[in-house]
């Protein structure tokens, strides 16, 4: 009989499963994206807009039509580096915007509502840990604009999807229709604020990242998706196993602090309102249910 395998360090601290780390092929090629890799799109207007007309010519010979691509993998553990390598192969519905420094992806496994990835290009970067390349500050400095940016769009989405339900939002509209109706100039400065929806996004790195390129998480609170399916991947985003960009560089202490692990078999406590479930990741995620359409109501 042959004895089992051993639990790795590695797997014990993965926050995903064999199926998320499984690896990613490059399409091949099509005629229906820019192949410069230096464009820089809008990331949610053409995310928001799939079926927009392209610009691209496609081939006009035979030999185009009928011939075999080649397929390059990225396997296993190294699946993001397809992104970086050739963005421009990818549908717009997964690379969302790309330029010479970074790649912006919706993440093929999305933990929240809006779960979006930046990956950085630069070569001496890209395999390392997060920790240590976010230690340069020139580098960070540059991640964390590029967040920031990130952060803009994601809450122009999110009130796009959600904003009809925000009570905040429709404090703002409703003043701003009783303005108008009234017939005098409107003063944003007495109108109500509405919602501020940067305030409902997280973002950062993971202490043990499951992948080997550099990525940075840019996502909705709600931690609510099909592809939320267990414990590990909810403490994930919601201990300190995530490290805000906004905290680096970290100090020894806090390295130490975060990487001596645990992280992801805490008690599942819930992020709006602190219920402990314990281990019960299926009460949890039910929960998770109601507390998104309350969520939605702010």
């Amino acid at each position: 009989m042959t004895a089992p395998k051993p639990v790795t360090d590695e797997a014990a601290q993965d926050a995903v499963t064999g199926e998320e780390i499984s690896g990613t092929t490059i399409p091949p090629s099509t005629p229906t994206r820019d192949q410069s890799t230096s464009q820089k799109r809008n990331a949610f207007t053409e995310l928001l807009s799939p079926s927009g007309k392209s610009t691209s010519k496609p081939p006009d010979t035979a030999s185009a039509r009928h011939a075999t691509p080649t397929l390059t993998t990225f396997s296993g553990r190294a699946g993001l580096g397809a992104y970086t390598h050739s963005p421009e192969s990818f549908p717009r519905s997964r690379v969302i915007s790309f330029d010479d420094s970074y790649v912006t992806i919706n993440d093929l496994y999305p933990k929240s509502s809006i779960h979006l990835l930046l990956l950085p290009r630069h070569s001496q970067k890209q395999l390392l840990h997060p920790f240590e390349a976010l230690q340069d500050p020139v580098f960070l400095a540059s991640i964390q604009e590029e967040v920031q940016k990130l952060r803009v769009l994601a809450a122009k989405e999110l009130k796009r999807r959600f904003g009809k339900f925000s009570a905040k939002e429709r404090e703002r509209e409703e003043a701003m229709e009783k303005a108008l109706y009234s017939g005098n100039d409107i003063d944003e400065s007495s109108l109500p604020p509405g919602r501020d929806w940067s305030k409902d996004l997280i973002s950062g790195v993971h202490t043990h990242p499951s992948m080997s390129h550099l990525h940075i998480h840019v996502l909705s609170i709600d931690r609510y998706s099909q592809c939320m399916r267990h414990r590990k991947h909810y403490n994930s985003f919601a201990t300190p196993f995530l490290v805000d960009v906004g905290e680096f560089p970290l100090d020894k202490e806090e390295v130490a602090r975060r990487k001596k692990g645990g992280w992801l078999n805490r008690d599942l406590v819930c992020w709006r309102c602190g219920r402990n479930f314990g281990n019960k990741f299926a009460r949890l995620k039910s929960h998770l249910t109601e507390e998104l359409e309350e969520w939605k109501k702010e």
